[in-house]
């Protein structure tokens, strides 16, 4: 791993630490941080094909090793322009679907320039979704339906995160992805 590499992964695991499971943004997150279950891999590559196989492999390696219940797939570069990030979500759905995983897993994504549709820009609910670099974020599905069986209202995390983000304002937000 370069210092790069170690760089772009302690700056994900900083913000997974700082934002997400200390603000309970993803109430489950906690549980697999404290379990060292969250696998942080970069993109090796920048072009969308070979960041699409290196998705698959990613894949694989959840088939293959139960122990590790998520991926978050980082990429440092390629995709700096949210738009052109939203194409690759798109298409990684879609070939999860057609290589047979729709119901196995499923895609969460994050990226710094994160916009809800419809919303503005400067809109603090939108860091709700930001992270310090684009990331794709394979989930088992199985684990996704057995922790909702056991929170009470998932249909509120959204709508909570969104109060919290707008509370707390866009500066909080800012200072924490750039630690």
């Amino acid at each position: 791993m370069t210092t790069d590499t170690a760089k772009i992964i302690e700056q994900t695991r900083h913000w997974v630490q700082q934002l997400i499971v200390k603000y309970n943004i993803c109430p489950f997150a906690r549980r697999e941080v404290e379990r060292k279950s969250i696998r942080y891999v970069t993109a090796a590559q920048r072009e969308p094909q070979a960041v699409l196989q290196q998705l698959l492999d990613e894949v694989n390696h959840l088939d293959a090793t139960p122990e590790t219940e998520t991926t978050l797939l980082i990429l440092p570069s390629g995709f700096e322009g949210f738009y052109d990030f939203l194409t690759l979500v798109d298409i990684a759905d879609a070939l999860l679907v057609e290589e047979g995983y729709e119901g196995v897993y499923q895609l969460a994504h994050f990226h710094p320039d994160y916009c809800f549709d419809g919303e503005p820009q400067d809109d603090p609910a939108n860091y709700t979704n930001r992270a310090p670099y684009p990331t794709l974020h394979l989930l088992r599905e199985a684990s996704i339906e057995e922790a909702l069986k056991n929170y009470d209202d998932p249909e509120s995390i959204p709508e909570r995160n969104i109060e919290f983000a707008r509370r707390k304002g866009s500066e909080f937000f800012k200072a924490i992805l750039s630690e």
